[in-house]
Parts: structure tokens; C-alpha cells; sequence
């Protein structure tokens, strides 16, 4: 049996499934989407559940001619995923409860379908991962050494420039203002959206998976370069204009530009990998 006949074959249970699977995250997937609207680190969350399906789409002429061989690794995959939910609602960890929903579906397609098809499936089921917020322990955990990274050079660089400027912690101080290096500016906020970017970039861009896996990794040089030159235009228009100027419009503008630019680097790379990797 083939894939496309194993989903024909099987269909009014998978329908039944959906029910059920509403039914055990009702209390989940709600805030998960709650958090996409109301945490602009993580507003890239509505994207993701449709380029994962794009991703299915686009491999659908090899999917449905691929074998199914259903395996009982499959029922293992579930059972765990089933008690990271548990544990999650034991703890109050959202993480954990969320990231089972993603882990649930990988199980269901290996039981269900086997081990070529789950191999098909495996890049859109992963990237719904990306839709799951971090624990807010380990986001503060990257944002401080990062907030510490950009005001560092950020300074190095106000001081090349001949501008007067002291650094403390994460905070820049000019003989007429102070600023904070806030979680905003430390580039981690970009990098959740710019990673997703790039793996789906990758995807579509890159042929050679060593190219896809630079163009990933570069993601994360170009998050921070990005916010240390919003840092730097921040800090130049706080010495001439006082405080004012970097707050308000300017600073939800900068925020704007900052990814943009950062997304226009990133396609950029991705021309150039295009044509210095292989055919």
C-alpha cells in the first residue's frame, strides 16, 4: 500500500482523530496563540503552521507514491509525548506541554504510516516547533550575555566614532542621557522570526544541505549585527538629540527596520550561496 491509498484507506479515522486531539490540547493551544498575539517575539507563530504545510504540499507528488509500513515506534513516540503533556500540566510548564503536541503528530504519522513516510513528513512536523515559545527562564538566560554582547561592541564602536560614552552591564551612558541595552535590542527577539526565515529560506533557496545549514547558522551573526547597528544609530541620535529621539516612534520604527534589514542580508547570502554552491 501506498501512502495516498493508506490515507483514502484510513481517512474517517484520521477525521476522529482531530477531535480527539482538540479535545486533550483544548487548554494548549489556545495560549500558544495567545502568546503569538501578544509577544512580538513570537508573532511569527501564525506563519509557521503554514509554511509547515506548504512544505507538505511541495513533497506531495513524492509523499503519496511512498510506501507504508506502520510501526509500533510509533506507539512509543506517542506514549512519551502523551506524559511530557502530563508532566507539563503536573508542572505548569507550557513548553513542555506544547512541544508534546508536535512530538504527538510525529508519532501518529510513524505508527500510523512507518518509516518513509514519517522521513517525508519530518521537516514540516519539525518546523511546527518553531511555532512553541521558549521557557521564559531560558529566553532570560539568552537575552542577558546577548544584551552584555551588544552593548559591549556597540560601545567599542561609539567610542571609535569619537562619541564620549561609558559602558555599564547593559547599560551606555552619555554625558547628557543614559540608555539600556533592553531584550529588544539584544537581538534575540529577531532571532526567534529570522531562524524560522531561514530554515524555510533554506528550504526553498538551497539545493546542497551544507549550504542550507550556513544559511541557517548565519542567522544568528546577522540577528545581532543587526540590533548592535540599531544600537550604535541609537546611541549617535541620543548624543545630538537627547534621550527623546530613541524612544517612541523612533524606537518602534528601529525595531521594524532592524528586521527588515536583517531579512534583506539574509536573501542576499541566500543569492550568493545560490551561486558559489553546487548545481
Amino acid at each position: 500500500m501506498i501512502f495516498q491509498d493508506g490515507l483514502r484507506e484510513n481517512r474517517w479515522y484520521l477525521l476522529a482523530l482531530l477531535p480527539l486531539l482538540a479535545l486533550t490540547y483544548w487548554t494548549v493551544v489556545p495560549g500558544m496563540v495567545s502568546d503569538w498575539n501578544n509577544d512580538p517575539n513570537y508573532s511569527h507563530g501564525f506563519l509557521v503552521p503554514l509554511i509547515a504545510g506548504y512544505f507538505a504540499w511541495q513533497k506531495w507528488p513524492e509523499l503519496k507514491e511512498m510506501p507504508v509500513r506502520p510501526s509500533n515506534a510509533g506507539l512509543l513516540v506517542i506514549i512519551a509525548s502523551l506524559l511530557l503533556l502530563i508532566f507539563g500540566f503536573a508542572g505548569t510548564e507550557y513548553f513542555t506541554m506544547r512541544s508534546s503536541l508536535v512530538f504527538l503528530l510525529g508519532g501518529i504519522i510513524l505508527f500510523w504510516f512507518g518509516w518513509a513516510v514519517f522521513k517525508g513528513l519530518l521537516l514540516p512536523v519539525g518546523f511546527l516547533l518553531f511555532m512553541v515559545p521558549l521557557p521564559y527562564i531560558v529566553y532570560d538566560a539568552m537575552a542577558f550575555p546577548l544584551k552584555l554582547l551588544v552593548a559591549k561592541f556597540s560601545v567599542a564602536a561609539l567610542k571609535f566614532m569619537g562619541i564620549a560614552v561609558l559602558r555599564e552591564g547593559n547599560i551606555i551612558m552619555f554625558p547628557q542621557t543614559v540608555l539600556e541595552v533592553a531584550d529588544a535590542c539584544s537581538g534575540l527577539r529577531s532571532l526567534m522570526s529570522l531562524l524560522a526565515l531561514a530554515v524555510a529560506y533554506a528550504v526553498f533557496s538551497q539545493k546542497s544541505h551544507l549550504m542550507r545549514v550556513i544559511m541557517v547558522l548565519s542567522a544568528v551573526p546577522i540577528a545581532i549585527a543587526t540590533n548592535m547597528f540599531r544600537v550604535i544609530v541609537t546611541g549617535v541620535l541620543a548624543q545630538y538629540y537627547g534621550a527623546a529621539a530613541a524612544e517612541g516612534f523612533f524606537h518602534e520604527f528601529a525595531g521594524l527596520a532592524v528586521f527588515a534589514l536583517a531579512m534583506v542580508l539574509l536573501f542576499l547570502l541566500g543569492a550568493l550561496l545560490r551561486k558559489v554552491g553546487p548545481a
